[in-house]
């Protein structure tokens, strides 16, 4: 250490007063100088020459009852003095020194320096032994010490600092000597300790804290280690973590920040290290908590289930926070998304749908209240007993803390969706394990509060997970309920689907399948495409395919159901049924406009198909070699666009073809155009002798890998079949009267051939009515039909447009009654027009013994 160093640590050790710094006068009895220091031509710049001799009054006055004061030498320059604040005009404070000693018997005085300005100085006197009282006036008599007030000010404050730290700082402050005993501490030391300090001192740090250890990286761990460092180096170290349990808190362990810095005396001799800590145990529980809230958001509804999402509270808070935890939900909110019934705690059915814990052998009383026979199935119910936390819980809607059970309950809104049941060890360390709450087995109020934050967390995460279950079923339903979800059996085509929704949250999307039963054997196929995904998408789905299905059993052809469709989607806002406000309005009209459609009916009897397409892709056509076309189909607009017409074109098909409609979902992707999938596609469907289900896998499989797809994709396969000439019976008949006889003869005839005879009667009474109004109201030539097929069909067609009604006859009407009673003795009867004209079709059940022989 510098000579400067060591005397300015000299005088930080003294006083401003201390005689062996201050400024000294000595005075006589009629207080005249007679005696003057270095110290005091320093501070008042008089020399001792001339200031001997001079009365004390001629450098020293008391303070002015008023006036200005002059700034205290501590003060920054252009700083306001004291008691001086405010604006312009500087008024004088209430609060000034007075006269008299200000603290300690000091006296504030005025000085006046040599140079002509004024200074507040701090005085205290001090008699001399034998003074001026014995010896006479002309004696020395008395001391005068002086400093200038500022410093004096300075002093006291750090006095006062000391006192502080000394018996009210909440900083826990000890000085070790070189031999690392301890040789004094504070009162919060001393409170740490649990003893007055003459009971410890002289014992080593280690004693102290015999189990403790630093816990911060790249220090040692033991504090004789870290003392010895600082006081061998000089080198202070600051905010080091100790672990440890103190003697006046034995249960639990506490965490410390920590600093040290060596000690020395004003000479620069080292005599010791001071240690200064801080409890920031309450810091660290916090931080522990708010990390394990970090950690729950991140962990905690990852998906939308609710079994994985109670088993994620379980599995994040074990054994951070509990060491076992179990998670009980209602069952109606497992099993179906619903909020649970409010009422009494009885009447709420739980399920245990998570537990985890450190040792399974932890508070199983607590966890496990129907005891170890309680079902092993997934899910097992838990019925608690009354009184138990756990119904006090259900009962009160709020938590319960019982011992070392901690009970929150699920809630959301007004509704509780079950519980959390949280369990401590009974034993401290009983599970060798350390976890965050230490080895306390009871929660404080800020850990109570944690579980509630917890818990409050989980429920919305729970609550979100079964709104999704419930809106999902909701959404499969009415995917079901859109989309043929059984496509019965048909005479005319082998059939085989898939449909892949890109909205895999929901399961719903825009596009659609059907397959339509017609008339003579016949069968509707159309896929169809609407603009967007999801329930939106699906319900315009639902009702351009309800309407398609409405317009084909009309027996339309092709291009004109896409005209009807066509003009039903572009039908104006105020002619729709029901009202719709704007944003309903441009929702549906985003969705229908540009939806597109492919429409094919095959005829198993001629083997020809006609089909037409509104801005949808052709179909896949693979002859029975394997050979794959696209046909040249016309391509209409989207629905809804309107300004061209619809055409129709009609392919013969070989028996065992391949009809392949699909839509743009399945060979359109980011990566590759429109051409290639149909090449792929192509390739796929290119194998004869593969089922229809293997190629529906294939096509998938090939073209939507992963089952993943930008857009939603439907497909359709139908293998063609053609009905033998055996099932088949037709002739042509001149429209004459005498040609009803000769068709009940025919079809009579025909059903002996079939061993149909117990329909002989009924079906000669519907040809003759069928033929009677053709003869009488159409045109010839007549063409009669016969078809054995799931049902009896009979079909009489003319060249007439006229179609005939159904209608109740009055009592005096001739006619009319004819198609009545052939409406009651058959199944089902329509009209289907054809270019040629119409006909006239029945179909006829099979008697229970005749339909089990076909």
């Amino acid at each position: 250490m510098s000579a400067t160093r060591a005397a300015d640590a000299a005088d930080d050790f003294r006083g401003p007063l201390d005689i062996a710094r201050a400024a000294t006068v000595v005075l006589d009895g009629r207080d005249t100088v007679v005696g003057w220091s270095p110290a005091a031509t320093e501070l008042l710049g008089f020399g001792a020459h001339e200031a001997v001799g001079r009365p004390l009054s001629t450098f020293l006055s008391p303070l002015p009852a008023e006036g200005p004061l002059p700034a205290a030498s501590d003060r920054p320059a252009g700083a306001e003095p004291p008691g001086i604040r405010g604006p312009a005009g500087r008024a004088r404070a209430s609060a000034r020194p007075g006269p008299g000693p200000p603290s300690g018997g000091n006296e504030i005085r005025l000085a006046r320096h040599r140079d002509g300005h004024e200074l507040l100085v701090a005085t205290t006197v001090c008699p001399l032994a034998g003074g001026a009282g014995g010896l006479g006036a002309d004696s020395p008599g008395r001391v005068l010490v002086a400093a200038e007030l500022g410093a004096l000010r300075q002093w006291e404050s750090r006095l006062a600092l000391l006192q502080g730290l000394a018996t009210q700082s909440p900083v826990g402050l000890a000085i070790y000597d070189t031999d690392l005993r301890l040789t004094w501490s504070n009162t919060a030391y001393e409170r740490e300790i649990g003893k007055p300090l003459a009971e410890f001192r002289g014992m080593r740090a280690d004693e102290l804290y015999s189990g403790g250890s630093f816990v911060t990286p790249g220090y040692p761990q033991t504090l004789d280690a870290v003392m010895h460092h600082v006081i061998d180096t000089g080198e202070p170290v600051l905010d080091l973590h100790f672990q440890g349990i103190p003697p006046s808190d034995p249960g639990t362990q506490h965490l410390w920040s920590c600093s040290y810095y060596r000690l020395q005396d004003a000479n620069g001799h080292v005599f010791g290290v001071c240690e200064d800590a801080f409890d920031i145990s309450d810091r660290q529980r916090a931080q522990q908590r708010l990390a394990l809230l970090v950690e729950v958001g991140r962990r905690i509804g990852t998906v939308l289930d609710v079994v994985t999402t109670a088993e994620e509270i379980a599995e994040v808070t074990v054994p951070e926070f509990a060491a076992a935890v179990r998670v009980d939900i209602a069952r109606v909110t497992v099993m179906s998304g619903e909020l649970p019934a409010t009422g009494s705690s009885a009447a709420m059915d739980l399920l245990r749908v998570g537990e985890h814990s450190v040792d399974p052998g932890v508070a199983d009383a607590a966890l496990h209240p129907e005891g170890p026979g309680s079902p092993a199935h997934r899910y097992p119910p838990v019925a608690y007993p009354p009184g138990s936390p756990q119904d006090r819980s259900l009962a009160s809607g709020g938590l319960v803390l019982d011992d070392n059970t901690l009970v929150v309950p699920l809630r959301v809104g007004g509704s509780v969706l079950g519980l959390v049941t949280f369990v401590r060890s009974p034993l401290p360390g009983t599970t060798g394990r350390t976890v965050a709450h230490g080895p306390a087995n009871t929660f404080d109020n800020g850990e109570v509060a944690l579980a509630d934050e917890l818990a409050a967390r989980a429920a919305v995460c729970i609550d979100n997970a079964r709104r999704f279950t419930r809106e999902r079923s909701a959404s499969l339903a009415l995917q079901r309920q859109l989309l043929p979800h059984h496509v019965p059996p048909q005479s005319a085509v082998e059939i085989a689907y898939r449909y892949l929704p890109s909205d895999d949250v929901t399961g719903v999307g825009g596009d659609w399948f059907d397959v339509i039963p017609l008339s003579g054997t016949r069968v509707g196929l159309v896929v169809g495409d609407v603009v967007g995904h999801g329930l939106q998408a699906a319900a315009t789905m639902g009702r351009l395919r309800t309407s398609v299905r409405a317009f084909a059993q009309l027996d339309m052809a092709p291009d004109e159901l896409l005209t009807r469709l066509d003009d039903l989607v572009g039908q104006p806002l105020d002619e729709r049924p029901g009202t719709r406000d704007g944003a309903a309005s441009d929702a549906y009209d985003e969705l229908t406009t540009g939806a597109t459609c492919l429409y094919a009916v095959y005829d198993p009897v001629s083997r020809r198909c006609v089909m037409a397409r509104a801005g949808h892709l052709p179909p896949a056509v693979v002859h029975p070699d394997g050979r794959v076309t696209f046909p040249d189909l016309p391509a209409g607009p989207p629905l809804g666009l309107g300004g061209l017409p619809f055409e129709s074109m009609e392919i013969e098909l070989p028996v065992g073809s391949l009809l392949a409609l699909f839509t743009d979902g399945l060979v359109e992707a980011r990566d590759h155009d429109i051409d290639q999938g149909l090449d792929a596609l192509g390739r796929v469907l290119g194998d004869p002798a593969a089922s229809l289900e293997e190629l529906c896998d294939r096509a998938v499989s090939e073209l939507v890998p992963d089952a993943t797809t930008a857009d939603d994709t439907a497909l359709l396969l139908a293998r063609t079949r053609q009905l033998d000439e055996g099932q088949v019976a037709e002739w042509e008949l001149p429209a004459e009267a005498m040609t009803v006889g000769r068709a009940r003869e025919l079809a009579t005839r025909q059903l002996g051939i079939w061993g149909m005879e117990e329909l002989s009667f009924a079906t000669e009474l519907v040809v003759s009515e069928l033929v009677t109004n053709a003869v009488r109201y159409g045109g010839g030539p007549l063409r009669l039909r016969l078809i054995r097929d799931r049902t009896l069909l009979c079909e009489v067609a003319d060249t007439g447009h006229t179609s005939p009604h159904l209608r109740h006859s009055a009592e005096d009407d001739e006619g009319g009654r004819g198609l009545f009673i052939v409406a009651q003795l058959v199944q089902r009867w329509g009209t289907r027009y054809t270019p040629a004209g119409k006909t006239i079709w029945t179909e006829q059940a099979f008697p229970p013994a005749e339909f089990d022989s076909i």
